[in-house]
């Protein structure tokens, strides 16, 4: 196992990830008032939100994926052995997914067919035709809608778990150690993450699925993949810390290009193929920049804890569980209580939010829901011994 790792928990990872769970909730809730087609909207959509939300989308969930690679190389190291990491990691992702499609997917997935024109109720749709594999309305079974994150994570964890296997973790720090010399940590990923996904758009459809998402894949990968070289490369935080503003710079020259191609494509206004890479470029050179600069200030400014600092991260895997499913059949159904579209937002996200706390403060409590949930089994209490 890799004993290089220092024990210490890296207190600003873990504010990064807090803070880009809350900023998905906020950016689903958004996403039922924008211009862009979504699961359910509300009956009137706002352009203005096409600026924000076309600044946050092309590098919210690839932050996600750094993240994560850190905390799997900081879990790993905590492991017996390799099986028993592999093992483990499947507990812990597939078990709440396997929750989430018998029991929170189905009223979403419910919602989805009600407004494609089927006329079963909740209970019809959940005991019959949620589970055909033949296409209903659009929905077939297996589905795991926004739990796709999790199997991509699973996924990506047994191909590291693989090549770990193959080869140990040397190969992924002297890479890590070759990209922190010079500037290679400002332009070499871009290059790499624009030129795979610039050579795949155009060959296979840029759509979710474990193993059609190609060109998601090609991106996601090494980024969960960098964040794993991270958890035990020093040398790599010194290379975010020489040159983050220079990374700065790319984002926010790459988000000039970003917002112009949203304002002038909208609806059903397609780009041509030399835009629309140019526009995926863009993306990527913006995602990378935003996520090298809040690395370095993970590093310095979030770098320490606080009271709800352990809570908070423990519910950030309930919350994600669960607050696809409630907000979207709340946004289905409050349009009919006739509030106005900032009332409705304000409904919609405090509802979410109280929905996932209560997942979490609840769920933590009972020792058969934890896992359900994505938490560790409860400890056992420590035994008193007698005077």
């Amino acid at each position: 196992m890799d004993r290089s790792v220092p024990a210490m928990r890296h207190y600003g990872l873990d504010w990064l990830r807090i803070g880009a769970f809350a900023l998905l909730i906020v950016y689903h809730v958004a996403m039922v008032f924008a211009p862009w087609p979504w699961v359910v909207k509300w009956p009137q959509t706002f352009p203005a939100l096409i600026v924000p939300m076309a600044l946050l989308t092309p590098w919210r969930i690839l932050l996600l994926f750094v993240v994560s690679g850190f905390a799997t190389r900081r879990l790993l190291a905590r492991m017996p052995s390799l099986g028993e990491f592999a093992h483990q990691r499947s507990l812990r992702l597939l078990v709440p997914l396997a929750f989430a499609m018998l029991v929170l997917l189905p009223p979403e997935l419910w919602v989805r067919v009600r407004l494609a024109g089927d006329p079963d109720g909740l209970a019809a749709y959940w005991l019959g035709d949620y589970w055909s594999p033949i296409v209903h309305y659009g929905r077939s079974f297996p589905t795991w809608e926004h739990m796709w994150f999790v199997v991509y994570l699973w996924a990506y964890t047994m191909v590291l778990a693989a090549l770990l296997k193959a080869g140990g973790a040397g190969w992924i720090d002297r890479a890590a150690a070759w990209l922190s010399v010079g500037h290679r940590i400002v332009w070499l990923p871009i290059l790499v993450l624009a030129g795979a996904k610039i050579a795949l758009m155009f060959v296979v459809p840029e759509t979710q699925g474990l193993f059609t998402d190609w060109s998601g894949h090609a991106v996601n990968l090494p980024l969960f993949l960098f964040g794993f070289a991270l958890g035990g490369a020093p040398a790599l935080w010194r290379g975010i810390a020489r040159h983050w503003r220079g990374a700065a710079m790319i984002a926010a020259a790459s988000a000039l290009v970003v917002t112009w191609v949203e304002l002038h494509y909208q609806g059903a206004a397609v780009p041509g193929h030399a835009m629309m890479a140019a526009d995926r470029a863009a993306r990527l050179a913006m995602a990378w920049g935003v996520i090298v600069s809040l690395l370095r200030l993970a590093d310095t400014v979030l770098n320490r804890d606080h009271r709800l600092r352990a809570s908070l991260a423990e519910a950030v895997f309930p919350a994600y569980i669960v607050h696809h499913p409630v907000l979207v059949v709340l946004a289905w159904a409050a349009p009919a209580a006739g509030l106005r579209a900032g009332a409705g937002f304000v409904f919609l996200l405090s509802a979410t939010v109280a929905a996932c706390a209560a997942c979490y403060l609840i769920g933590r409590d009972i020792a058969w829901l934890r896992p359900l949930i994505g938490l560790a089994p409860a400890r056992p209490a420590p035994v008193r011994q007698l005077a």
